[in-house]
């Protein structure tokens, strides 16, 4: 270990962006396990190790990097999976430079940080190939039963959780494929379908029940959920994208980020979209502008350049240091050719004849004294307005949660003022007894290793509701004959 002084940071070789505009593969090679070990030697192994508590499910890092180090590479695997459900799909979409990476010590030190994400990916998908990666077997199967409503991040590691502990999972969703926004909403470049694909492979032959095109309140009520399990689980994600107030809002070929990725996620998966066959949702030969500034914008700007668009701005109202998305992702973008517009607001939409958008009015944005939350608040300057032309503007603004009270038929259901679902901490259960939630429907839209941690927290608070009923039930002899 402390090789940082005489290694280089090397993270794995990454494709020429004019190949990779071309297709939608993963833009790094693999480390070559040599590098990996070489890369991992770097580690300071420092006594508070900021990388860890910086990681949102707490990964022993600098163990697993001393273990790949050293050769001991199914051990390195058995640490890392020991505290995250999907460390392969964290290495690879993780925002490592404002996590792990950004606060590694030697990082700060001016010799650039561990490859830690680069370095997680290498040691479960290397444990993948070896074949270590094994289905869960409990101890003892119980015979209580988990409904777990969502097959994303967190609904996914509550569920291998609760395996965990012997008890009867059963998932539901209203897609026909398990891994939410991790299979539909990330492009095949940043996560592979495949990737997901088998963790949801090791869930079914974990014994991970999933029952895919359910809606909750229309195939199945909330209320008959209730009475067929012991607990609820509520991890649906928040799918509202936020919209835009402005005029010309209403125009054609104005889409929601998420319909965008989603035609195009189903039509690298062989599905018919028609949205895409028609081009209403094909970037192909289009003027595209995308409006935001987080990660769910840099997926929509580097999908559209692989579609083969003519163009492609990002138009963002603060500067490139206060972007909530990951700068390693901004700067693949820029590679890729997307042209970023900083401090630009739309005010209105242009449109042509036929009711399509045609351009995008904007103006110019001055950052002044910052808000609550320390960022520097947006000053339009309307006396600075210009127009950018567009074919395709896709909103990515953000996402809220949906009316689940109302979409489940539970009127009852706690939601804050915000429209997540209110619970208790640290159990995760909300005022209605056995009904827990977990991810973005409690905290808001966030990131995949956030999700994971609070499926993990929400079952662990499962399992101690459930044995607390259990202990607290009345016990009867049985009368000898």
């Amino acid at each position: 270990m402390l090789q940082f002084v005489s290694v280089h940071q090397q993270t794995p070789d990454k494709r020429d962006a004019a190949a990779r505009r071309q297709d939608f593969e993963e833009i790094y090679d693999e480390y070559a396990p040599q590098k990996a070990g070489e890369q991992a030697a770097r580690c300071s192994q420092c006594g508070v190790p900021f990388c860890q508590v910086h990681c949102p499910v707490q990964n022993n890092i600098p163990d697993w990097l001393m273990l790949t180090a050293e050769g001991r590479l199914e051990e390195a695997y058995e640490v890392s999976q020991a505290t995250n459900n999907f460390p392969e799909i964290c290495g690879r979409i993780c925002p490592q430079d404002r996590l792990c990476e950004g606060n590694c010590v030697i990082e700060q030190a001016g010799h650039g940080t561990v490859t830690i994400g680069s370095i997680e990916k290498y040691i479960t998908d290397t444990a993948w190939e070896k074949g270590w990666v094994k289905p869960v077997t409990p101890v003892r199967e119980r015979p209580e039963s988990v409904g777990v409503i969502g097959a994303g991040p967190a609904g996914l590691a509550a569920a291998e959780e609760l395996r965990k502990q012997g008890y009867q999972v059963h998932v539901y969703d209203r897609y026909d494929r398990i891994g939410g926004l991790m299979i539909y909403g990330i492009p095949n470049f940043k996560l592979e379908k495949e990737v997901v694909e088998r963790r949801a492979k090791l869930l079914r032959d974990s014994q991970v029940h999933f029952h895919l095109d359910t809606e909750i309140g229309s195939t199945i009520s909330f209320a008959a959920l209730r009475d067929k399990h012991d607990a609820i689980l509520v991890a649906t994600g928040v799918y509202k994208p936020r919209e835009i107030q402005a005029p010309g809002v209403g125009l054609g070929n104005i889409v929601p980020a998420l319909d965008y990725l989603i035609a195009s996620n189903r039509n690298g998966l062989g599905d018919s979209v028609p949205a895409f066959e028609d081009g209403s949702l094909n970037a192909e030969g289009k003027r595209v502008v995308v409006i935001g500034g987080g990660d769910t914008a840099m997926d929509c700007v580097r999908t559209a350049v692989r579609q083969g668009a003519k163009s492609v701005k990002c138009l963002y109202r603060r500067n490139r240091q206060n972007m909530p998305g990951s700068q390693r992702e901004v700067a693949n973008a820029e590679e890729e050719g997307v042209e970023f517009v900083w401090l630009s607001a739309p005010l209105a939409f242009l449109g042509d004849a036929a009711g399509r958008v045609s351009g995008v009015r904007a103006a110019q944005v001055h950052l002044g004294a910052p808000d609550a939350t320390g960022r520097q608040t947006p000053q339009i300057k309307e006396d600075e307005a210009y127009s950018v032309e567009a074919d395709l503007v896709i909103k990515a603004l953000g996402f809220d949660p949906e009316d689940l009270p109302h979409l489940f038929g539970e009127p009852e259901l706690p939601v804050t003022r915000w429209g997540t679902l209110k619970v208790s901490y640290p159990s995760l259960m909300t005022s209605q007894s056995g009904v827990f939630a977990a991810g973005d429907i409690v905290r808001g839209a966030s990131l995949v290793v956030w999700g994971i941690r609070d499926g993990r927290d929400a079952a662990a608070g499962i399992h101690d509701y459930i044995q607390k009923r259990v202990a607290s039930a009345p016990t009867h002899a049985v009368a000898a004959e």
